[in-house]
């Protein structure tokens, strides 16, 4: 539930996640002038990052909801399913409190969003400060010139990393773990860049073609974390003493597995048990969650009701039917009444 924009990078053991702190009375960022000091949350660095770029902080706040709304999207059938709580900075609860795969996730695909909202902003052409890139990757091919606005995500996952990663600043080994699974994010962004191009020509004959650099649909970003969540690294904590102190760093636990790249998201706690409510872990449970009665996957009835058995009703919803083109060109339909089963966990 509730606006997702504000969103939560993890402060030390001990002490209660704060959010990137961009909350609710922000998702208006761009139609009103935004005071810094007043934004809930924000450490010294990033207070400064947003007195000194100003203009593309909506667009940070609208890559953390987006990153957000991905999350929700990639684990809408699974028994942790990215929900966010209202009225809180630690949007997400205690869940981000413990260094599990789904705080990997949501670091990652935050992030990644991050420089994914600010690279499109600059694109567009809001901000004074950005623009396109004009940094083009080798001479264009026979037949076709660069053209268009080159999207710079160089630029964008620069923003992510100023301001994400400004609150990652300790010795310990919960800041590595964010720093590494935030550049996962961010890293993602720039595997994905493609080349987009347009014919020029009679009617449309491919003389020549116009291209330019482009990021993937932000899915396709999801898509690709949501796999590196399936396979996450789980990692153990050394200490190490440095001459400024003790400095936690984290190694790959199994040794027989091929270590983690910088691509990979890693962690080193294991997930609680979402089946059942507990505030502690900030578990929901899956009580009354609607589950998918055919599919034998996590999002079907046996998984996702943790073996409680789920509850049938009926529901009924209106829908077009018996739609009928008309040359030329209108579509006329009737409306009917259509039963549906609801399957819900008990």
């Amino acid at each position: 539930g509730g606006d997702p924009t504000s969103f939560m990078f993890q402060t030390s053991p001990g002490t209660r996640a704060r959010s990137l702190a961009l909350g609710q009375q922000y998702s208006s960022l761009g139609s009103q002038p935004i005071l810094c000091g007043s934004i809930p949350g924000l450490v010294p660095k990033q207070l400064r990052f947003c007195r000194n770029y100003i203009e593309i902080m909506p667009s940070v706040a609208e890559g953390v909801k987006l990153g957000i709304q991905e999350c929700q999207h990639q684990f809408r059938g699974r028994r942790w399913n990215c929900t966010t709580i209202d009225d809180s900075l630690a949007i997400f609860g205690p869940v981000l409190d413990k260094a599990t795969r789904e705080s990997a996730f949501v670091h990652a695909i935050a992030s990644a969003g991050v420089a994914f909202a600010v690279t499109r902003s600059c694109a567009e052409g809001t901000s004074t400060i950005c623009g396109c890139d004009s940094h083009h990757k080798g001479p264009p091919g026979e037949g076709w010139k660069w053209g268009g606005c080159s999207e710079d995500a160089d630029f964008g996952v620069l923003v992510s990393r100023e301001f994400a990663d400004a609150r990652e600043n300790r010795p310990d080994a919960r800041s590595a773990m964010n720093r590494h699974n935030n550049e996962a994010g961010r890293t993602t962004i720039l595997d994905h860049m493609h080349l987009k191009c347009k014919c020029h020509g009679l009617s449309g004959s491919c003389e020549v073609k116009t291209c330019w650099w482009a990021q993937p649909d932000f899915r396709a970003i999801g898509d690709y974390l949501k796999d590196k969540y399936d396979s996450a690294s789980e990692m153990v904590v050394e200490k190490h003493r440095e001459s400024r102190g003790w400095v936690e760093t984290l190694r790959a636990k199994y040794a027989l597995f091929k270590p983690p790249t910088e691509r990979d998201l890693v962690y080193y706690e294991n997930s609680p048990n979402f089946c059942e409510p507990n505030p502690e872990t900030g578990s929901f449970g899956t009580r009354d969650r609607t589950c998918n009665v055919t599919s034998h996957g996590i999002d079907g009835c046996d998984l996702l009701c943790c073996g409680r058995g789920h509850n049938t009703r009926t529901e009924k919803r209106k829908e077009k039917c018996h739609c009928i083109f008309h040359w030329c060109c209108y579509v006329s339909c009737q409306e009917c009444i259509r039963v549906y089963d609801v399957h819900t966990c008990k």
